[in-house]
């Protein structure tokens, strides 16, 4: 049997009318402020992954304004993975589009990335106890992990204080209702399972909501796979 694609829908209506390589890379809820691409670092000649990376814009726009060697932008639906296709295909081999589950792909990729990061990606739609160690494991040492997730749900209701998912609005590709489980952690419990999953020098900023009824404050999170 083959999973429901509930990311069928997501972002079809702006891909319509906006094919452009984004001018900008932010990590933000509301993609309207705060820090950009420089907290990956120089990202120079390095092999990067977006994990979850749906339609690819946030990749597109490393491939073409920074000079890595390589962007893997990794999603699991066939949508995204198409839709990403038909965007940015072109930008090959710098950009490579790759239609997997995350935690496979980086579990069979040891060491393969210099960099793996994800914008409201993967991260928040996989247990973090199966995708933080995948990740570590395909960092090489030395390496950089780098997410934004959402500090509150949408509703304004409180993170989980512990490791919980909860089901949020999705839709099947006909349209019907659906859910999804998404991951909303207090500050303290990213910490918590990225050092269990082996990660170091943690850090966690919260970026503040900006304007609109469905504002949310976000959560920048760094850490690193030890070099030695």
């Amino acid at each position: 049997m083959t999973t429901t694609d509930l990311w069928h829908q997501y972002g079809r209506v702006r891909a319509k009318h906006d094919r452009a390589v984004p001018d900008t890379f932010l990590w933000n809820w509301g993609q309207d402020g705060g820090p950009g691409p420089e907290v990956l670092g120089d990202i120079t000649g390095k092999t990067l992954a977006d994990l979850g990376a749906g339609a690819a814009r946030h990749a597109a726009h490393l491939a073409v304004h920074h000079t890595p060697a390589r962007i893997d932008a990794v999603d699991a639906s066939p949508a995204q993975h198409a839709m990403a296709a038909d965007l940015y295909g072109p930008l090959a081999p710098r950009l490579r589009l790759v239609h997997h589950d995350v935690v496979p792909h980086l579990s069979t990729a040891p060491s393969a990335y210099d960099v793996l990061y994800s914008v409201f990606g993967a991260v928040d739609f996989t247990d973090p106890r199966e995708l933080l160690p995948a990740a570590a494991v395909a960092l090489s040492p030395g390496g950089l992990l780098v997410f934004s997730t959402l500090a509150h749900y949408l509703s304004g209701a409180s993170a989980q204080p512990d490791v919980t998912p909860a089901d949020v609005p999705a839709k099947t590709p006909d349209g019907e209702t659906a859910t999804m489980r998404r991951w909303v952690l207090q500050e303290h419990v990213w910490i918590k399972v990225l050092d269990e999953a082996g990660f170091t020098r943690i850090h966690v900023e919260e970026l503040p909501a900006g304007e609109g009824p469905r504002a949310a404050a976000t959560l920048l999170v760094t850490a690193e796979r030890p070099a030695g």
